[in-house]
């Protein structure tokens, strides 16, 4: 049993111990990244049951992910390993603020054969939320189909599905495949958690009252804004709507990973069966903390070093 399931390809990421191109980086240090990973691994240590749909290749980068995700506590029972693919890893560079590059070495991986073959009612069983990001659905035709029909199962099972567009334009052919490809996966979720940016670029709108809206009348439940540090904008299909205030991040190391770090706080607490308000407060706690550090989960926190963030830090 498993009350939140997510799906994607882990990745292992090299991270650098200086700044600099990668030409003039000498020593690494290696991690397990991924955005449903970062989710699933979050989500399991804020005490939640979580279970991983994916797909590794046989070789020492899938035994090192599978490792961390079986320490990390995460249900592994929906991870097939396959001889015919090799995993999927990338290296992105240190900067002192904003994003890092990032050069992925993934096509072709494991992951990217994941199929509707993958996904059956078993996979779901259990659940209450399952969260799909648009990143599994830009790798492949597969991983798309393969999101459909994890939506589709999802909804006549009753689970709650979240929908986070994480845009990857270089994973996709074109600006408007990918607008109108990701539209359609959001269409009838029961929240969608885009960025500012990214919303205003799916949906040809300016504020975040329009881009709520702009879901909002495709069906979707709840549509949660993310604004950085200002924090988020939410708005239900029943009008409520309100801003919540970020928290104070301190000294902002990489912002890789903030967004899925939103999105653990935010299904925690929903889990948890507490308001709206309180889950997207949770939410911009979350993505403070993990703008701190330069690994994609390192800084997830445990449920007593959150509540003691939220506590000292403020909104």
């Amino acid at each position: 049993m498993a009350e939140i399931i997510t799906m994607g390809e882990p990745m292992v990421v090299l991270i650098p111990h200086e700044e600099g191109s990668f030409t003039e980086v000498r020593s690494f240090s290696k991690g397990a990244a991924g955005a449903e990973l970062n989710v699933a691994i979050g989500v399991s240590r804020l005490e939640h049951s979580v279970r991983y749909i994916s797909r590794l290749g046989e070789d020492v980068l899938g035994e090192y992910l599978l490792e961390v995700m079986k320490q990390e506590g995460l249900d592994v029972s929906s991870v097939e390993m396959t001889e015919d693919r090799l995993t999927g890893f990338y290296f992105k560079t240190k900067v002192t603020s904003g994003d890092p590059q990032v050069f992925y070495m993934r096509k072709n991986s494991a992951a990217s054969a994941l199929s509707p073959a993958n996904i059956t009612t078993e996979s779901l069983r259990g659940g209450k939320f399952l969260h799909l990001t648009g990143i599994t659905a830009a790798i492949s035709e597969s991983c798309l189909q393969a999101c459909y029909k994890a939506k589709e199962l999802a909804r006549e099972a009753g689970l709650q599905v979240t929908f986070d567009p994480n845009l990857r334009p270089s994973l996709w052919k074109d600006e408007r495949e990918m607008v109108s490809t990701l539209n359609e996966l959001a269409q009838g979720c029961d929240y969608v958690l885009p960025g500012v940016a990214e919303g205003r670029l799916l949906t040809g709108r300016d504020t975040l009252e329009g881009i709520a809206d702009f879901y909002l009348e495709r069906g979707v439940e709840v549509v949660i804004v993310k604004n950085g540090s200002e924090g988020a904008y939410y708005k239900t299909s029943s009008g409520e709507s309100a801003h919540s205030p970020g928290f104070h991040a301190g000294s902002i190391v990489d912002t890789v990973g903030a967004g899925d770090a939103f999105s653990v706080g935010v299904l925690t607490a929903l889990a948890e069966n507490l308001p709206l308000s309180a889950a997207i407060r949770r939410g911009n706690a979350m993505g403070a903390i993990m703008v701190s550090s330069a690994g994609d989960n390192d800084a997830l926190p445990g449920r007593t070093e959150l509540m003691r963030f939220m506590k000292e830090a403020g909104a």
